[in-house]
């Protein structure tokens, strides 16, 4: 359902706990992928760091989906050495790549062990480029959210906030490892962004992302082709209207 707060509505979508929004998102995503493989032959999506989309990663291993045609990015990755259970990638590859039949070729790992992280996130936006165009129009972005307010690797306080010239950059340290991350560009171009959101540690945040509270980073994603996905902890303290 739509609620009408400071700009374009937000699509909400609330269900009763963590493991309903993992079957939710999956059959989503398996649809978004059907609908732009009739379309362009192909599927780009970016996918998230962090536990929540775990659960939904393992369901949409399951999913029907011709997987020849989809192409897999990551929305942000910590530096750290390759195998680390630091790295999304590790998780990645444990809840859905070792599950599917992805051709390797098309998964596009962030080159998080370069010694040159800023060269190597300028290269990772040639390949973005090379994949989805100049600029790169990616399919689908699944996003998280902080405690915070963050998302992606797009922290409070970051410069890289301020990254309006590139689709890819680097943070500073945040919770002990530097960052490459998509920034806010690339995100909001776009053709479809999902939310997963769990857990009542989120419900403060929630509510105030969906007011659009300018202070959290996450508000400044574009909300036009934006669906939010919560359970129901999370989004216990949204008004009853935004609620399913």
């Amino acid at each position: 359902m739509a609620l009408e707060e400071k700009g374009p509505p937000l699509k909400i979508e609330v269900h009763a706990d963590a493991a309903a929004v993992a079957r939710h998102a999956a059959a989503w995503i398996a649809g978004a992928a059907m609908q732009a493989i009739a379309q362009r032959d192909r599927f780009v999506i970016a996918l998230s760091g962090g536990t929540t989309p775990w659960p939904m990663l393992q369901v949409l291993a399951t999913e029907t989906i011709d997987w020849r045609k989809v192409h897999v990015v990551q929305v942000d990755e910590r530096a750290a050495p390759i195998d680390s259970p630091d790295r999304n990638l590790t998780h990645l590859r444990d809840a859905l790549l070792a599950r599917v039949p992805l051709p390797a070729a098309q998964v596009y790992p962030m080159p998080v062990e370069d010694d040159d992280l800023a060269a190597a996130a300028k290269n990772y936006g040639r390949s973005l480029a090379r994949l989805s165009g100049s600029p790169p129009l990616l399919d689908l972005v699944q996003l998280g959210l902080g405690a915070d307010g963050h998302t992606a690797s797009l922290v409070p306080g970051d410069p890289v906030l301020e990254v309006n010239g590139a689709d890819v950059a680097v943070t500073a340290p945040y919770r002990g490892r530097c960052r490459m991350t998509l920034t806010y560009p690339i995100i909001n171009r776009a053709r479809h962004i999902l939310w997963l959101v769990t857990g009542a540690d989120k419900a403060e945040t929630v509510a105030r992302f969906v007011r659009g509270d300018p202070s959290l980073p996450a508000s400044r994603v574009s909300r036009e082709p934006a669906l939010l996905l919560a359970d129901r902890a999370a989004a216990a303290l949204l008004p009853s209207q935004a609620t399913k």
